[in-house]
């Protein structure tokens, strides 16, 4: 069994709801760095002023974040035990999360935080630039994606689930543009590691997924 997982991808390649899933059959710790930047995200926001890189590294300095996996659920708490696990996951967090990660002093902190819950192993973390950055030594990375129309597809069904009004069109743009500053951005930019299996996931179910992780996991 791999000690510690790494899997990376894009917006909307079903990153967090795979990596959660096959995290439970085997038993490991899931650690979703991307509801890490959504925090910052939504701590940014509370200033209910227009969105700078000044603001939100004012916002990051002083900021604690703490995930909590508690029955499968991965609960996010700010500052003083303030938990914005529901909050985060919204189109207005969406439309911010990518400027907020492409900050090295924001990322330097996160991905110090993320380094030390790797520390204690038997762990499956899942974002952007795990395996090229933050867990290079990663003894299983997987590269998940899937095509644009599919994965602004599940964000829709996502969001519209949850009650929020929104059009495909514009998911599908937003995605898009996501897609163009994660992967162009000065600091640990998204891209598949050398050594990562790629995962096309475009025509499978998310048990197929989960099911293909765990075996990637259990392998020698």
């Amino acid at each position: 069994m791999k000690n510690v997982i790494a899997i990376d991808g894009p917006a909307g390649a079903g990153k967090s709801t795979t990596a959660k899933l096959a995290a439970q059959k085997i038993g490991y710790t899931y650690i979703d760095t991307g509801a890490m930047y959504r925090a910052v995200a939504w701590k940014t926001l509370q200033a209910k002023k227009p969105v700078t890189d000044e603001l939100i590294l004012a916002t990051v300095k002083d900021m604690t974040i703490n995930l909590r996996y508690d029955n499968g659920v991965t609960r996010v708490f700010v500052d003083v035990d303030k938990e914005i696990t529901n909050e985060i996951r919204t189109p207005a967090i969406n439309e911010i999360v990518s400027q907020v990660a492409r900050l090295k002093d924001v990322r330097d902190k996160l991905v110090t935080l993320q380094r030390e819950m790797a520390k204690r192993g038997k762990v499956l973390m899942d974002g952007r630039d795990i395996g090229t950055n933050v867990l290079p030594d990663a003894d299983l990375k997987i590269f998940l994606t899937a095509g644009i129309d599919e994965r602004a597809k599940r964000r829709y069904n996502e969001l519209t689930a949850k009650g929020h009004n929104v059009d495909l069109a514009e998911i599908k743009a937003s995605i898009t543009n996501r897609d163009k500053i994660d992967s162009e951005r000065a600091v640990a930019p998204l891209k598949q590691a050398d050594d990562a299996i790629l995962l096309d996931t475009t025509a499978m179910s998310i048990d197929e997924v989960v099911d293909k992780i765990v075996e990637l996991a259990e392998g020698e």
